[in-house]
């Protein structure tokens, strides 16, 4: 099928304009809607993953214009990977139910499912272009969703949404600012295009100029240590649901956009020791990235902010595996980004049911819920262990991965870290596990509470047998799909 790289798109793009006029109607059509159009999403970009990894990589010319003066969307089995993974988080997250997903009961006509659809169709098109200029574009949709969702959570959230907002701003600047440099190098936008007129101008000022700015601007959006300084802020302020969207899938799209500019458009030309020094940088900041992520999640006492940093140490496993730059390593980010979308959803949305049932957001109030919740405890229990990187969870070989990829190198420093790092992310969960399962209720609010809604439980459920299935599995996906990926990249 030559239509089958926007196919993943078309569910969610509709059904944002759709899920505003159901809304007008009754409030839970434009949840309807959502799910509707996120299911249709997820078994397009499957059907997609399973054709890409048997037949290879698809294109389509929007229009019929082909490329460099159209506008390419292409389907291999990298995007195909990431689209699955933003479908199948998007579905998750709008089946969870509203009120506790969003902290809200949305009125008729409040355009809340529309700006959910909107961010998703934002993300699925980075990961469907081949142009860098239209990828630009989408960035720009999924930020000013963004923009919106985060502003749901108050006024801090509306002031997080504005820093975001500005910080934001920079990053797509910069980015658009090296793309521009490109163009006038090139001559095209097109990314295979690009990658071929590239390694005759290795050593022009110009592009390596654009792919500092290029590099610097995804950073921001990844929210790359020490470009994270929106990111805090703009998960723990908004709502359970949206943190969940922003730390699961958002921030990976800024990930998926410097894998796929650094190795398939700049290639080893530019990333295998010539020009600039991005793949050490990159090793480097994400070192940092883990270390001062963790230490400062040790630190909080709301969950949510705990999660935030969190998540800050989690992308730096990814900057580190895209900067030490070998298969196995490579291997590890993207089997990371997986690992990390799932455990981080589960961990926002079992927050969400928590605030729902109790209203308690402090860990040290957290006494008992293991008693009164346990299958929500239980699911948390099991993405808490996969962050610290127990077998046989996902998060146990996303690391290993990357600690092998450092000692194919002989950089035992980066393995070391990467080990000991598991250490500090023990720490803030073991005290979370102290005070869940072992301490008794000492607050009504937790003595009085039950399981959130079957919704809650199930969606769960559903996340923590992912990160076991991922884990047990691990050994098919990495030959089957991430093994290749990392080879034709790399190898």
């Amino acid at each position: 099928m030559s239509q089958l790289p926007v196919l993943p798109l078309l569910p969610l793009l509709f059904g944002a304009v759709i899920a505003v006029l159901a809304a007008l109607w009754r409030s839970i059509a434009g949840q309807i809607t959502a799910i509707v159009s996120t299911a249709l999403s997820l078994i397009a970009a499957l059907v997609g993953l399973v054709t890409v990894v048997g037949d290879g990589a698809i294109s389509y010319d929007m229009g019929g214009w082909p490329p460099p003066v159209g506008i390419e969307y292409v389907l291999d089995p990298l995007s195909a990977f990431l689209a699955t993974i933003v479908a199948l988080i998007g579905l998750l997250i709008v089946i969870y139910p509203v009120d506790a997903a969003f902290d809200l009961r949305p009125a008729r006509g409040t355009p809340l499912y529309p700006l959910v659809l909107l961010l998703l169709t934002g993300l699925m098109g980075v990961m469907l272009s081949g142009d860098l200029f239209h990828l630009f574009v989408f960035l720009e949709i999924y930020a000013i969703s963004t923009y919106g969702l985060v502003s749901l959570g108050g006024d801090k959230g509306t002031f997080a949404a504005l820093r975001y907002l500005l910080l934001g701003t920079v990053g797509s600047g910069l980015y658009l600012l090296g793309v521009g440099f490109l163009y006038f190098a090139t001559g095209t936008l097109n990314m295979v295009d690009m990658a071929e007129s590239l390694p005759a101008i290795a050593d022009s000022p110009t592009v390596l100029g654009a792919m500092a700015l290029m590099v610097t601007g995804l950073g921001l959006k990844m929210a790359l240590f020490p470009l994270h300084v929106w990111l805090p802020d703009a998960h723990s302020f908004s709502p359970p649901g949206v943190a969940a969207l922003l730390a699961a899938v958002q921030v990976k799209a800024g990930a998926y956009a410097l894998i796929r500019i650094l190795f398939d458009v700049f290639g080893p030309a530019y990333t295998d020791g010539g020009g600039l020094p991005v793949t050490t940088a990159l090793i480097y900041f994400g070192l940092a990235g883990i270390v001062v992520g963790s230490w400062l999640a040790i630190r909080q006492v709301d969950i949510k902010r705990m999660l935030a940093y969190s998540t800050v140490a989690q992308l730096g496993y990814i900057g580190l595996g895209i900067g030490l730059a070998t298969p196995r390593a490579l291997i590890g980010a993207l089997l990371h980004v997986l690992s990390h979308a799932l455990m981080k959803s589960g961990l926002f949305l079992v927050a969400g049911g928590i605030i729902q049932r109790t209203g308690i957001k402090a860990i040290p109030r957290f006494s008992g819920l293991g008693k009164v919740m346990p299958w929500t405890m239980g699911g948390f229990a099991v993405a808490a262990l996969s962050m610290v990187g127990i077998p046989p969870t996902a998060g146990f070989f996303s690391k290993f991965y990357l600690v092998w990829g450092a000692i194919d190198v002989g950089n035992w420093f980066v393995a070391v870290v990467v080990v000991a790092s598991s250490m500090l992310t023990m720490i803030y969960f073991l005290r979370l596990f102290e005070r869940i399962f072992v301490v008794a209720p000492r607050e009504d609010a937790i003595a009085d509470a039950s399981e959130p809604s079957g919704r809650v439980v199930a969606t769960v459920l559903v996340l923590a047998t992912a990160i076991l299935l991922v884990g047990v599995f691990n050994g098919l996906l990495v030959s089957q799909l991430l093994d290749p990926i990392a080879t034709r990249m790399l190898g």
